[in-house]
């Protein structure tokens, strides 16, 4: 699941209920607590919704990584993108793990509103997803849609189903900025963009869930 949660700023019982009722094995959170006592929020985050800190919050600027008990954490880092003065810092977090005996890298990250930041952001960050080994899945906030150049660095030798799907804003949906990223040996087996009442007052962004199999699964 990846979900952009507006800073928790909005229908946080719904957003709650949400992640609960999906039960995702790895959630990927945009706009996550990245400000004053950021480690307590995000560990009351993921205690509500019934899950565990693997990775984020400050050090990857607001991008979190939580992940259910079924899931191993093998490795974590973060990384952050240059600072455009006058702008907002972001970055980005990778979490290197495996279920059932199929290993994976997530990564997550939510790219500048600024179309001039874009394409470095995006850039970088692809960068460092070609430089993890074996399967990967990449998420984003990307503040654009699959005609951007930002968009088509991220997903160059990646698959997603993003087609006819909006995220954003969520009361009235009209774009998809929000996006997920497999490389070619993990299929997609189901995608969904949630947009269901509670979703709609949980945040500003549709969340995205996916089913998806690992190779060795």
């Amino acid at each position: 699941m990846s979900y952009n949660v507006h800073g928790l700023k909005d229908d946080r019982a719904a957003l709650i209920d949400l992640i609960r009722d999906a039960a995702p094995d790895v959630l990927v959170v945009q706009e996550a607590p990245r400000r004053f006592r950021w480690r307590h929020k995000c560990a009351a985050l993921a205690d509500d919704t019934g899950l565990v800190v693997a990775a984020g919050g400050l050090p990857a600027l607001g991008n979190l990584v939580l992940v259910s008990l079924r899931v191993r954490v093998l490795e974590t880092w973060c990384m952050r993108y240059p600072l455009t003065p006058g702008r907002h810092l972001r970055g980005a977090v990778f979490v290197r793990g495996s279920v059932r005996g199929g290993a994976f890298t997530v990564s997550g990250s939510h790219l500048a509103t600024d179309p001039a930041e874009r394409p470095a952001q995006a850039a970088l960050w692809k960068e460092a997803l070609d430089a993890a080994e074996g399967p990967v899945i990449a998420a984003a906030d990307l503040n654009e849609g699959p005609g951007g150049g930002a968009w088509r660095t991220v997903e160059d030798g990646l698959v997603s189903s993003a087609a006819g799907h909006f995220t954003f804003p969520a009361t009235l949906p009209a774009r998809l900025i929000d996006g997920l990223f497999v490389t070619p040996d993990i299929t997609i087996e189901k995608y969904e963009v949630v947009g269901s009442d509670p979703a709609r007052r949980a945040s500003d962004h549709l969340p995205l869930l996916v089913d998806l199999k690992l190779p060795s699964s």
